[in-house]
């Protein structure tokens, strides 16, 4: 491995733990202006003083939100986005040399499995991590098997799950952010069989914390190598208390119960 990329890769995980929480902001462009992204820069604020390991943002955030924070919190640059009129394509937005050029710890790229534009996705996502190596750059993918090829009650199954993050795996991807399949065993397989570090996308907002602190314990013990969570995080009225609670959780080894009693108790 480069060094550049082992230092960039160094600065995401947590020293003690080796794992990462990443708290992502990328959503607008996907889903609109939805409640918790309105003040994007009260928002970035708010996650910077919360001290997760990384807080991923498209370029035109990381430029004019994110200055204050430079060198404070890892910064993951997300290059894709989907809109909400043709969810199955993740187009390019930037590239690895603007990552550089921004002081991204890593690049993100959104790849869609099993829609009509994963030919295309894929090929891109091939050229970024070659691209990616060369500039010592460590690549996030988010791989999720939600085409329109695959049937909506299928996506979290194991098998597609697994094929999803095994796509990403097989182009070189360093870490790869999919589905939680529903239980520490099924998550368990995907996690063995890809040779990448795994971590579990958060997905829609919860109403119970008890509930989504159960899931990432879940997660945690079926392997991964942390989580990248968004609307629960920041739509909750305690971000800074959420995301407390998760590190507790993924680098600390804490019960939901003990994590639920720090947020608690804030």
């Amino acid at each position: 491995m480069l060094l550049g990329k082992l230092v960039r890769l160094n600065r995401l995980l947590n020293h003690q733990s080796g794992r990462m929480v990443t708290i992502a902001i990328d959503h607008t462009i996907g889903y609109g202006v939805i409640p918790g992204l309105e003040n994007i820069q009260k928002t970035v604020d708010v996650l910077a003083e919360a001290q997760p390991d990384a807080i991923m943002m498209h370029k035109g955030t990381a430029e004019r939100c994110f200055p204050a924070h430079a060198g404070k919190v890892g910064l993951i640059l997300q290059s894709a986005a989907a809109c909400p009129f043709h969810l199955d394509w993740e187009l390019p937005t930037t590239d690895v040399s603007e990552a550089v050029a921004l002081g991204a710890d890593a690049i993100s790229v959104a790849i869609t499995v099993g829609g009509e534009d994963q030919p295309r996705q894929t090929s891109h996502l091939g050229k970024i991590v070659r691209d990616a190596r060369t500039a010592g750059v460590p690549v996030v993918a988010h791989c999720y098997p939600k085409g329109k090829f695959i049937p909506e009650n299928e996506r979290f199954s194991v098998d597609n799950v697994l094929y999803a993050a095994r796509v990403g795996a097989e182009l070189g991807v360093d870490i790869i952010k999919t589905y939680y399949t529903g239980s520490q065993e099924t998550f368990a397989r995907v996690v063995e069989s890809v040779p990448a570090r795994v971590v579990a996308a958060g997905g829609p907002k919860v109403s119970d914390l008890d509930q989504m602190l159960n899931t990432v314990k879940d997660i945690m013990n079926a392997g991964a190598a942390g989580i990248t969570y968004g609307r629960n995080v920041w739509q909750d009225p305690d971000p800074i208390g959420v995301v407390a609670a998760l590190k507790a959780v993924v680098h600390d080894n804490a019960t939901p119960a003990q994590a639920a009693s720090i947020y608690k108790s804030r």
